[in-house]
């Protein structure tokens, strides 16, 4: 199964979105196997925003970051990558489609609540870059056979 990061941004924090976010992951049946809060530093951001770095807003976009701490997540699931980066919807929170978190609560490209892995190479980098590995659990979700059928386990 697949493993994937989501970051929970400071305008999430600050409009006290997070058990909405946790619980729409939870109810849709991926696994939570890592959490902790932390506050970004203007180096972790330059190195997790490098594809930005020639952009005019990449300045703004790390300082949005570091207004507050954020959640860092991994989620667990087949195809979790996929379905985690569907569930955020699309980059701007204005034509996110409704029923997706940025569609449901942002009005924003950049304040669109969360950040989700959108490869599964990319999930690997992030989530290295994010946790320690003994900061990521794997034990058996005892619900696994009412979330998949038999052949996809």
């Amino acid at each position: 199964m697949e493993k994937t990061l989501v970051i929970i941004k400071p305008g999430a924090i600050q409009r006290e979105l997070i058990g909405e976010i946790i619980t729409r992951f939870e109810r849709k049946g991926l696994q939570l196997c890592g959490i902790k809060m932390i506050q970004l530093t203007d180096e972790i951001l330059t190195e997790h925003y490098a594809h930005l770095a020639q952009k005019p807003f990449f300045k703004r976009i790390k300082d949005g970051m570091m207004i507050t701490p954020v959640i860092v997540c991994c989620w667990k699931g087949i195809d979790a990558v996929h379905i985690v980066h569907q569930m955020a919807g699309k980059t701007n929170g204005r034509e996110a489609a409704q029923g997706t978190i940025r569609g449901d609560f942002s009005m924003s490209v950049q304040e669109n609540i969360v950040h989700t892995s959108d490869t599964v190479e990319n999930a690997e980098v992030e989530l290295a870059r994010f946790f320690k590995n003994e900061e990521i659990f794997d034990f058996k979700q005892n619900n696994l056979g009412f979330l998949y059928a038999n052949d996809e386990i």
